[in-house]
């Protein structure tokens, strides 16, 4: 039997259609365009504004997008793996009900959690399922409505996040494309530094908590940038070094969004030119589990079979990683 590998096959994408730019910060908070784009790379972010959609909604409008590109039939889809830090609630998997909704009736499905790094664990875990021989479809989506966490009075997290969604599809290759190679770490040091203090069963939900405002995401923002830039240039440059490739050999960087300079430092580490290193920060912002497949969304058509992808991610936690993809299609 020839090896197994597990290649995306098809990708889809949505973003709400509100945008909130740098401008309509400066009327919001005390910061402006200058001060936000010199230290994040971030112009605009886009935003889910009504109040009675959640996190499902983003990853079902990506989801479907998907199915209707690729024509896939959602009977067919084995498994699907939600990454998100933004469930719809605590309990009842938003996963569950995206399959639901979408029609994956067949599938089973469970949300993942790893903070930034969600959609990167997703590959590994989707890839592991397709290696096994078990599944034939498995579609991981990384979602999230980042504004539904964020205090809009607070200008060292509001100017960073937005809601989004992207999705792709794994099946199994054998040509030797797909998933070559992960690095995938993580460190509870980092569990002071970047958290939602409030509403988990450390400090449940009471009257104080919501009047002191602890249910809405804080972070030290130079510490997690320290971290950040040193382990997701480490990961890049191992899983370079761990599979004899150059700079030469990588054809694209696809780097989770949460500041350019983080992403400048992982292309720099790696000696990646710019035309290299693929970015959407400017119109999204920090997407969390939405970064890595809004990338290959966007710049899908820029892909050839073949091409060597390197992902990689930091996240609160910490967790942090890099994956090593050949491509396995030609966009249509």
């Amino acid at each position: 039997m020839n090896t197994i590998t597990a290649a995306i096959t098809a990708v889809g994408g949505y973003v709400p259609d509100f945008v909130l730019s740098n401008k309509v910060l400066e009327t919001m908070v005390d910061t402006n365009d200058e001060w936000i784009t010199s230290r994040t790379g971030i112009k605009e972010r886009r935003i889910l504004k009504d109040e009675d959609k959640g996190t499902s909604y983003l990853a079902i409008m990506a989801a479907k997008d998907l199915l209707a590109k690729a024509n896939i039939d959602p009977l067919e889809i084995d498994l699907l793996i939600m990454a998100t830090a933004t469930p719809d609630m605590p309990v009842a998997s938003t996963g569950v009900y995206v399959a639901t909704e979408i029609g994956a009736i067949n599938a089973f499905s469970y949300d993942l959690q790893a903070a930034c790094s969600s959609f990167l664990y997703g590959m590994s875990t989707a890839a592991a399922y397709i290696q096994s021989g078990r599944y034939k479809k498995v579609l991981l989506i990384g979602a999230d409505k980042m504004s539904s966490i964020v205090d809009y009075t607070d200008r060292s997290t509001c100017i960073i996040f937005g809601d989004g969604a992207g999705a792709v599809l794994f099946e199994p290759n054998y040509e030797g494309l797909g998933l070559q190679d992960e690095y995938l770490r993580s460190d509870g040091v980092g569990r002071d530094f970047l958290k939602i203090p409030a509403g988990g069963s450390l400090v449940p939900t009471t009257f104080e908590t919501v009047k002191d405002n602890r249910h809405n995401i804080i972070q030290d923002g130079k510490t997690v940038f320290k971290y950040a830039v040193t382990n997701m240039a480490d990961a890049s440059e191992l899983i370079l070094k761990r599979n004899n490739l150059t700079n030469d050999d990588v054809d694209w960087l696809v780097p989770h969004q949460a500041n350019k300079r983080i992403i400048d430092a992982t292309a720099s580490r790696m000696n990646l030119e710019d035309s290299k290193v693929l970015m959407n920060i400017e119109k999204y912002g920090n997407t969390t589990s939405a970064t890595l497949p809004l990338v290959l969304y966007d710049f899908e058509s820029l892909f050839k079979k073949g091409d060597t992808i390197i992902f990689a991610a930091f996240g609160g936690g910490f967790t942090w990683g890099s994956i090593y993809l050949k491509w396995a299609y030609d966009k249509k």
